[in-house]
């Protein structure tokens, strides 16, 4: 059973820079794909930025420059280092792992960018 739990998150002000980590947990032996996504109230969810087991990354076109998403396979965690941070960017962070074609979720962390 694999498992993704995710810490971070909170209350920043415009501006400010806060870093969301997610841990993997479990039977994973193989090639996966982390990232994150997020949801803003009465907003479908988006990706916001993803890393292949290459380290490909992707992201989101209005993050691009401002968040960096980084891997350590060792560990099975991914961390998003979000700087310069905007109010628009508040929304639920769901951390992402899609491994051997079946997609796992955490629960979600809040971010909320307000003065």
């Amino acid at each position: 059973q694999v498992q993704v739990v995710e810490s971070g998150g909170g209350v920043q002000q415009p501006g400010g820079s806060l870093r969301l980590s997610c841990a993997a947990s479990g039977s994973i032996f193989g090639d996966y794909t982390m990232g994150w996504y997020r949801q803003a109230p009465g907003k479908e969810r988006e990706l916001v930025a993803r890393v292949s087991n290459g380290g490909s990354t992707d992201y989101l076109d209005s993050v691009k420059g401002r968040f960096t998403i980084s891997r350590d396979n060792a560990r099975n965690t991914v961390h998003l280092q979000m700087n310069s941070l905007k109010p628009e960017d508040t929304a639920v962070y769901y951390c992402h792992l899609i491994y051997q074609h079946i997609n796992y979720w955490g629960k979600g962390t809040l971010v909320t960018v307000s003065s």
